[in-house]
C-alpha cells in the first residue's frame, strides 16, 4: 500500500525498516486527543471557507464515529500507516472517501502531533494532581491518628531527637504540596495551542488558529510557529516534577521498608501491599514499597532520555521527538499508579505505637534535653554540650541511660539541678517541649494538621 506521504518516493522500505520507524505500537494513545484536534480543525476550515460547510460536515461525521469507535477501543492500527495520524487519516478514508484528504489542508503532522501531546498532558496532569491530591488526605488523616505517638526522629539514620509520628507524616504532606503546586504551576505552559504553526513556517490558508484554540479549550497560543512545532518544554518540564514527587515516593518508602524490618517493627502492611517469598514461608515482603522506589529510577531515566534528545536539535521538527512520546507516557503510567499505591498502603498501615515510644526510651535521642536543662540553669551551652557527651560516653560504658543516673551524680556537677531532671529526660516531655512554629510539640502538630485539613476542604 502505498504511504499517504509516498508522492516524492519510487522506491519502497522493507517492513522491518518501516516497523522501525512507526510510532503507532505507542501513539496510539494519542487517538482521543488526535481525533479532538482533527474535530476542532474541520470546523475552522468550514467556519473560514477554506473548504465547504459540506465538505466540513461529511468530514465532521466521520471523524465522529471514529471517535466513537476510539471511545470502545474498536479501532484497528497498522505499522504500515506508521502513526497514529496516518492511521486516522486512512480510516476516516475508508469512513467518508476521498473528501478525507481535506481534512489536512492548512495542517501538518508537526503541528498535530504537539496539539494532541498538549491535550493529552494537561487531561492527566489534571488526573495526576487529583491523585496526589487524595494522598495527601490520606497522610493528613493517619497523622491526626498519630499526634501523640512518639517515635525517634533520625538524623545519619542515628536517633537524634524524640518527635510525633504525626510530624513525620507530615513532613511528607509539605512534600507532596510542593509537588501538586509544581504541577498545577506547569499547566500554563501545558495550556497553549501549537496548531496552525503547520511543518514550522505557518501556511497561506487564511486560518483562525484562536478559533481552533478555543475549541480545544487552550487558554493561549504559540506566537512563533518554529517555537510551536518544536518545543518539548512542557514535557521536560512535566518529566522533572515527576521526577521530584518519585523522589519523595522513593524516600518515604525506604522508611516503610525499614519500619516493616524484624529489627524496627514500627509498621505493618497488609496483606495487599505484601507478597511472600518461593522458599522461605515466614516472609512478607514490603514489595510494592520497593518496587516504587525502584520505579523512580525509570522516571528519572524517561527525564534524561528527553533531555539528551533534544540537546542537539536544530530547529524545527525532527524525527528524532517521536522518542518524547514513550517516556511521558511511561511517567504518567508509573507516577498515577504509585500515588494509588502509595494511598493504600498507608490509608490501611498498622503503626505499632508502643514498639515506637519504646524506641525512644533505650536510647540517646534525650542528650539535647539534658543540654539545654543545664543551659537553664546557668551551664553555658557549648560546655553543657561537652558535660552531655561525657556522660553519654560514661553511660555507653555502663550499659545504662541517662535517666538511670543517680539525682546525686547529676547534683556533683551542679547542685542547683533537682529531680526534675528526669521529667525533662522522659520522651514525651522532649516532644511537648518542642513548641516552636512547625516543632513536633503536639499543639503544634495539630496546628499543622488543622491548616492542611482547611486547604484540603
Amino acid at each position: 500500500m502505498a504511504k499517504l506521504w509516498g508522492g516524492r518516493f519510487d522506491g519502497k522500505n522493507e517492513a522491518w525498516i518501516d516497523a522501525f520507524g512507526a510510532s503507532i505500537p505507542f501513539d496510539y494513545q494519542l487517538a482521543k486527543q488526535d481525533i479532538l484536534g482533527s474535530l476542532a480543525h474541520i470546523k475552522m476550515l468550514g467556519n473560514t471557507g477554506i473548504i465547504t460547510h459540506e465538505e466540513a460536515k461529511q468530514i465532521t461525521t466521520g471523524l465522529q464515529h471514529l471517535a466513537e469507535k476510539a471511545a470502545k477501543e474498536e479501532l484497528t492500527f497498522t505499522i504500515e500507516n506508521e502513526d497514529i495520524h496516518l492511521n486516522l487519516e486512512k480510516m476516516l478514508h475508508d469512513e467518508i472517501g476521498p473528501v478525507a484528504g481535506k481534512l489536512h489542508t492548512a495542517r501538518s503532522r508537526n503541528d498535530q502531533v504537539a496539539t494532541d501531546m498538549h491535550l493529552y498532558l494537561k487531561e492527566q496532569l489534571q488526573l495526576i494532581s487529583k491523585k496526589i491530591q487524595e494522598f495527601r488526605k490520606v497522610l493528613v488523616e493517619k497523622a491526626e491518628e498519630h499526634v501523640e505517638t512518639i517515635m525517634p526522629g533520625y538524623t545519619h539514620l542515628q536517633h537524634a531527637q524524640p518527635i510525633s509520628f504525626a510530624q513525620h507524616l507530615m513532613a511528607y504532606y509539605g512534600m507532596l504540596t510542593r509537588d501538586q503546586e509544581r504541577i498545577a504551576e506547569s499547566l500554563k505552559r501545558v495550556d497553549i495551542s501549537p496548531l496552525g504553526c503547520a511543518a514550522l513556517a505557518g501556511t497561506t490558508f487564511p486560518i483562525d488558529r484562536q478559533m481552533t484554540a478555543d475549541e480545544l479549550g487552550f487558554a493561549s497560543l504559540y506566537t512563533n510557529s518554529l517555537d510551536g512545532v518544536s518545543d518539548r518544554d512542557f514535557i521536560l518540564e512535566f518529566l522533572s516534577n515527576s521526577s521530584i514527587l518519585m523522589m519523595h515516593l522513593s524516600r518515604f518508602c525506604e522508611e516503610l521498608i525499614l519500619w516493616c524490618s524484624h529489627e524496627f517493627k514500627f509498621v505493618e502492611l497488609t496483606d495487599a501491599f505484601s507478597t511472600g517469598s518461593s522458599i522461605m514461608p515466614q516472609k512478607k515482603n514490603p514489595d510494592m514499597a520497593e518496587l516504587i522506589r525502584g520505579k523512580s529510577g525509570r522516571v528519572f531515566g524517561d527525564l534524561l532520555g528527553l533531555l539528551t534528545v533534544m540537546k542537539g536539535l536544530p530547529l524545527a521538527y525532527n524525527k528524532d521527538l517521536q522518542e518524547d512520546k514513550e517516556g511521558m507516557f511511561d511517567t504518567v503510567h508509573t507516577v498515577s499508579t504509585s500515588l494509588e499505591i502509595m494511598a493504600g498502603m498507608i490509608s490501611t498501615m498498622k503503626v505499632n505505637t508502643q514498639v515506637m515510644h519504646d524506641a525512644t526510651e533505650k536510647d540517646f535521642s534525650n542528650a539535647t534535653e539534658l543540654a539545654d536543662y543545664l543551659a537553664t540553669k546557668g551551664i553555658p551551652f557549648r560546655q553543657a554540650h561537652e558535660i552531655v557527651g561525657k556522660l553519654v560516653l560514661s553511660c555507653t560504658q555502663k550499659g545504662i541511660f541517662l535517666q538511670d543516673i543517680p539525682l546525686t551524680d547529676y547534683q556533683a556537677i551542679s547542685p542547683v539541678i533537682d529531680s526534675d531532671i528526669y521529667e525533662t529526660l522522659a520522651s514525651k516531655t522532649a516532644v511537648i517541649r518542642r513548641h516552636s512554629l512547625g516543632g513536633t510539640g503536639f499543639e503544634q502538630v495539630r496546628a499543622q494538621i488543622s491548616a492542611a485539613k482547611q486547604i484540603l476542604v
